[in-house]
């Protein structure tokens, strides 16, 4: 038995990282610590603390911790501990946001320019992230208008150009026309056009022009003349401030009453070459200095363009320490500021203007949503919490049934519940419907900290007054008071409105209606998908499992090599023979298998 008070008294006065756990063992705080003693401690005593930390304090049933030598080793453990285990009340970047990367694979002898949204160490140049993903196809298109590097992905030599060559947007490399050095200068100019140093580009590009216009080559002082217009135009888009920094990002956090969001800048020679944010509904009630200080450790652990500075409103508690962990990353000086006048101050306000505007729109959208369902609904509060379910099964077979979140206008696809049926046979989704809709607040009421959390606002049933029905009767069990409406659609399988209990179809605008065709396909999907796959499974597992001699190995490769079961049972002897460990007593018990269907 895990004594808290008993654990405390234990705790080293030394640096390190300490571990908090649930009842259930799951990870829910990571953080570093000067002194475990002193900074664990505070979390058990009674002082001010947020509302959010007295959350999480009242679930801790058990901690431990890891001593190391200074601060900078329990930072980046911290970091690396919070990205393997994503503990609930720390600072996380959500895994579905993923930005477009523009790489540059330098390792090749003759480099292509890509998108992509995965970061490896392979040796290459990655540049962004580009919040719009049209902005990195834009300056990947420019580029490959511009310059006439290869355009195909999978460089391989050959005895004749592609078209490329022949309409002069490529050198043809794969056919040695272009040496290494000629090639790799064209790819030195586009890493400093990626990097925003434009000036220098520009500088040469007029030198070549006029050299070429001495030389008399006309056609390539026109190319090289394009080229430069070009440029010229893209800097004159970039460019943003004469900012002196050649490399830094800019940060800018807004907080609302319902809200976090971050805004970060990147500037590079004196012009912004992107932006990008994040929102954080979870860290509203977080000191701003706390937000930043976990968003910085965890936006740059992975990511390779770490700026030489990075200026924020804030003068971090832990500034040292994480300005020790980013320059070992970078391999030079990586500096965090807090400026308090001129230009690079108005650089900060300026992003958490914008950090303000953006989240003042995401929560315009939102609450314009919520005030019109709060009205066609006829609720007295607004409706923040939506659930909707949906049954599927196959003449009764495989019943299953799924639920899925709306939060604040927004679907939570990591807030989707599924369920097998257990208490009905046969096919009666009514039925079902009542039963999952009944665990489903027992949940709740029994476990309000728990993975369901509180009970909804209101209830969204997918079909009509039947299924309205079956989740009332549910929600009478437990004496509850909430609303529920139906989901009803039109021929194109599209939500053309919601009905009451009184069977009244209630209007409501386009945008609601598209909204919950969302919602409602959402809950479908995943009823579905779960469905298929347990019916999968049975298939397998009533058909191959109960052969002698077929294991889970040698059934994975069956199936790997034949597609189905339907093909395995079908198959010659001599194919069945070439699988491993397939014997002629198992090809007769296939075989016996099939002449039973």
């Amino acid at each position: 038995m895990f004594n808290i008070e008993e654990e405390l008294k234990k705790l080293p006065n030394k640096p390190g990282v300490y571990i908090m756990h649930d009842k259930d063992d799951n990870i829910i705080y990571v953080g570093k610590a000067i002194s475990l003693r002193n900074r664990v401690r505070q979390y058990f005593r009674k002082t001010n603390k947020t509302k959010r930390i007295e959350n999480m304090v009242s679930l801790i049933d058990h901690f431990e911790y890891i001593v190391v030598d200074n601060e900078a080793e329990a930072l980046i453990l911290e970091c690396n501990l919070i990205k393997k285990n994503r503990p609930k009340f720390n600072v996380l970047l959500k895994d579905d946001k993923t930005y477009p990367y523009i790489k540059v694979d330098l390792k090749s002898d003759f480099p292509n320019v890509i998108i992509t949204r995965r970061i490896i160490n392979d040796g290459s140049k990655y540049f962004g992230p580009y919040a719009n993903p049209g902005a990195a196809k834009e300056m990947v298109d420019f580029i490959k208008q511009k310059y006439k590097i290869r355009q195909c992905r999978n460089f391989k030599s050959t005895t004749r150009p592609c078209l490329n060559y022949h309409i002069k947007r490529c050198l043809a490399p794969c056919v040695g026309y272009v040496s290494k050095e000629e090639y790799r200068k064209q790819i030195n100019e586009i890493i400093d056009l990626l990097e925003g140093k434009t000036d220098k580009i520009l500088k040469e590009l007029n030198e070549q022009m006029k050299e070429a216009s001495q030389n008399l080559e006309f056609e390539k002082a026109a190319y090289i003349r394009d080229r430069k217009q070009a440029i010229e135009r893209v800097s004159e888009k970039q460019k943003v401030s004469n900012i002196s920094e050649n490399n830094i990002d800019v940060i800018g956090l807004y907080k609302s009453d319902m809200n976090v969001c971050i805004e970060i800048f990147f500037v590079r020679g004196s012009k912004m070459i992107g932006r990008e944010h994040y929102f954080f509904p979870e860290l509203k009630d977080m000191e701003d200095k706390e937000i930043l200080s976990g968003f910085i450790k965890q936006y740059y652990l992975d990511n390779p363009n770490i700026p030489n500075k990075i200026m924020l409103r804030e003068e971090l508690e832990d500034k040292d320490s994480i300005e020790k962990w980013l320059s070992t990353k970078l391999g030079k000086k990586v500096e965090l500021k807090s400026p308090k006048k001129g230009e690079k101050l108005r650089f900060v306000e300026m992003a958490e203007i914008n950090s303000r505007v953006t989240l003042e729109n995401k929560e315009k959208d939102k609450s314009e949503i919520l005030l019109e369902l709060k009205q066609v609904l006829k609720m007295e509060k607004l409706p923040r919490k939506i659930e909707t379910y949906d049954i599927s099964n196959l003449s009764g077979q495989n019943m299953v049934a799924a639920m899925c979140v709306m939060q604040d206008g927004v679907i939570k696809k990591n807030l989707s519940r599924r369920f097998k049926i257990k208490t009905v046979y046969g096919q009666d989704d009514p039925k079902c419907m009542e039963e999952v809709i009944t665990r489903r607040l027992k949940h709740s009421i029994e476990n309000p900290n728990g993975g369901f959390g509180k009970l909804p606002d209101v209830i969204f049933a997918d079909g009509g007054i039947t299924q309205i029905r079956a989740t009332k009767r549910a929600i009478q069990k437990y004496n509850l008071d909430i609303p529920v409406f139906g989901m009803v659609k039109n021929e194109k399988h599209q939500t053309r409105a919601l009905m009451d209990e009184d069977r009244n179809e209630l209007d409501i605008s386009e945008t609601l209606k598209n909204l919950i065709t969302k919602f409602q396909d959402t809950v479908h999907d995943t009823a579905i998908t779960y469905h298929r796959k347990l019916r999968d499974k049975e298939v397998t597992k009533s058909e191959l499992d109960d052969i002698k001699g077929i294991g889970k190995v040698k059934k994975q490769e069956l199936l790997k090599k034949f597609g189905s079961v339907e093909n395995i049972k079908n198959a010659p002897d001599s194919e069945l023979k070439k699988v491993k460990g397939i014997t002629d007593d198992i090809i007769k018990q296939l075989k016996e298998m099939k002449k039973n269907v």
